[in-house]
């Protein structure tokens, strides 16, 4: 019983990380360089603890906020 304690603590952790990276996508910023910053770097720390590419991550997740906060200025 032990061991899975130990197993799945650091894996509820990286759960809740991801939630709080992706949560952080959601906060849009003011001009497109901000908006690509938070992107990027909730991308970055949501691959971060999934265990993907961390450059890949930033990229689609700067790429994405930008996108989002374009189309839908109201929402940001």
């Amino acid at each position: 019983m032990q061991r899975l304690q130990t197993y799945l603590a650091p894996r509820r952790f990286a759960q809740a990380l991801g939630v709080l990276a992706l949560g952080a996508l959601v906060a849009c910023g003011d001009t497109v360089p901000e908006q690509a910053l938070i992107g990027g770097g909730a991308g970055a720390l949501t691959t971060a603890v999934v265990g993907g590419s961390v450059i890949t991550g930033a990229a689609v997740g700067a790429a994405g906020n930008v996108v989002f906060c374009q189309a839908y200025p109201n929402r940001c």
